[in-house]
């Protein structure tokens, strides 16, 4: 990435723009023009005097979204000389374990308790970062629209807005719904919405803001392009959901609302228990500025984000990051030392939120490797046979390095973690439905309806129970509790 010289004129392949005649056809622009070629990044004009006015515009356009000194920057310390976390002195977190003593039992009763208080108060915000597409699942859309429930194939959306729906006829308030969509998929998903009535919840009540986008380079830093007039752009991240709370007004029209908490989590986990109100609790109970949920690792080398202390401050990392012996070093009962994994379902004070912004602190971006369509510089489009291009990304978990208090807190993961991230096999459409009338099926078998499985222990057939009807066994018990009491049989 070579820096050039931006002084009076504007060259492009062999020809000469004067600035007086850019500015003059294109008032406006002139600086972000300016920008981009003191970085380095001139080629993306090489097309200019081949394409079309409104392909200009366009280009101008993009151009002037782009900090192209950021990207500079982010190039050099993600690729050329990233930062390395120590791993020093690495130790566990503090886990407030899934309850099984008694003991456990009424801490976790007395958390629900503080939970449910807040969420009558309407001080809980829901965040959902559906920023993707479902390309990989076949469908041409946002991820959130994949129908995916097991009988009568609702959307994920409509799940888990049935979840908020659900939520709120049992703690008698209105929860806000904030939806973090992509600039390529915001208009499909409000849409999509808009088509379904927002799925029974008041249409004032869901809110959607877009997260940034920035350029995708190519292994040396160039800006790459998919068209003559075209930046290739990305998402920037989960992180972006942070970022974008501030720059899009959101988080000011939640202190509007009187909200104090956010529970966020990301789109394609078809099990989150939305406002769990014993998450909750607990980190209002501990002062928590952001609290997490995690899992037990199913093993040692399983691909998932550990939490873990690192000089006595909180961290996650990436499984590859773990030395051979951290990954397999256990406890003395057997059991993984390192087994906390991380499955992007936190809670965020705002008061906390606020307090980073106001040092300035950023959150960094992390490079990475993709192969990409891209436009070559004689305007063929090739498509790569192996990785020649690189993402920038921000990571929400990085947030957790200016965390004081927190809450870790370790849930089933049949009960709560089924994320959608391939077509097949693991972590894929039909796992997830399986997971889900796995689930319904020891709901029923809890209260002593008989439910057929298979050999390895998943239920045979197919079960669906709708959020809007039980949100939980609890509730699933208590109503067929009042039916038995009412005509004497249970009626399924």
């Amino acid at each position: 990435m070579k820096t050039t010289h931006f002084d009076r004129d504007f060259p492009v392949n062999n020809k000469v723009i004067t600035r007086e005649l850019l500015e003059k056809e294109y008032p406006g622009y002139l600086r972000h023009v300016k920008n981009a070629f003191e970085a380095g990044q001139i080629h993306i004009f090489r097309w200019w005097n081949e394409i079309t006015a409104s392909e200009k515009k366009n280009l101008l356009d993009q151009v002037s979204t782009i900090d192209f000194g950021l990207i500079k920057k982010v190039f050099n310390d993600a690729v050329l000389k990233p930062a390395r976390t120590s791993r020093d002195n690495l130790t566990p977190p503090p886990i407030i374990t899934f309850p099984k003593k008694d003991a456990e039992k009424e801490m976790a009763h007395k958390a629900k308790l503080t939970g449910e208080i807040s969420l009558q108060k309407g001080e809980i915000a829901i965040l959902t970062v559906a920023g993707g597409d479902g390309t990989r699942l076949g469908i041409n859309g946002p991820k959130g629209t994949f129908l995916i429930t097991p009988i009568t194939r609702k959307s994920i959306f409509q799940l888990h807005a049935e979840k908020i729906v659900a939520a709120q006829k049992r703690y008698n308030t209105r929860i806000p719904w904030y939806i973090m969509t992509s600039k390529s998929n915001d208009s499909a998903t409000q849409n999509f919405f808009k088509v379904h009535n927002f799925f029974g919840l008041n249409s004032h009540q869901v809110c959607f803001f877009t997260q940034d986008m920035v350029p995708v380079v190519d292994l040396q830093g160039n800006v790459m392009m998919d068209s003559k007039s075209n930046i290739i752009m990305s998402p920037n991240g989960h992180g972006g959901a942070l970022m974008a709370l501030k720059e899009k007004n959101v988080l000011n029209d939640m202190k509007r609302r009187g909200i104090k908490n956010i529970f966020y989590h990301q789109v394609d986990n078809i099990l989150v228990k939305i406002a769990d109100p014993v998450f909750i609790g607990h980190h209002m109970r501990n002062s928590s500025e952001v609290s997490l949920k995690i899992v037990k690792k199913c093993d040692p080398e399983e691909k998932v984000g550990i939490v873990v202390y690192i000089d006595g401050n909180l961290h996650m990392i990436e499984y590859s990051e773990l030395s051979r012996k951290d990954m397999y070093e256990k406890n003395e009962n057997g059991t993984l030392k390192y087994h906390a994994g991380n499955i992007a379902v936190h809670m965020i004070n705002i008061d906390f939120l606020e307090k980073v912004y106001q040092s300035g602190e950023s959150l960094p971006y992390h490079a990475a490797i993709k192969k990409v369509p891209y436009l070559d510089e004689d305007g063929n489009v090739i498509d790569p046979k192996q990785n020649n291009a690189i993402k920038f990304e921000s990571f929400i978990f990085d947030i957790l390095k200016y965390v004081k208090k927190s809450v870790i807190m370790e849930v089933l993961r049949e009960d709560e973690f089924s994320p959608i991230k391939n077509m097949e096999g693991e972590n894929s459409p039909e796992t997830s439905r399986q997971d889900m009338v796995n689930q319904f099926g020891r709901w029923l078998r809890n209260i002593g309806v008989s439910i057929p499985v298979d050999v390895r222990g998943n239920v045979i057939g197919l079960i669906e129970i709708s959020p809007c009807f039980a949100m939980d066994e609890e509730e699933l018990k208590n109503k067929v509790d009042k039916q038995l009491q009412f005509n004497g049989k249970l009626l399924l």
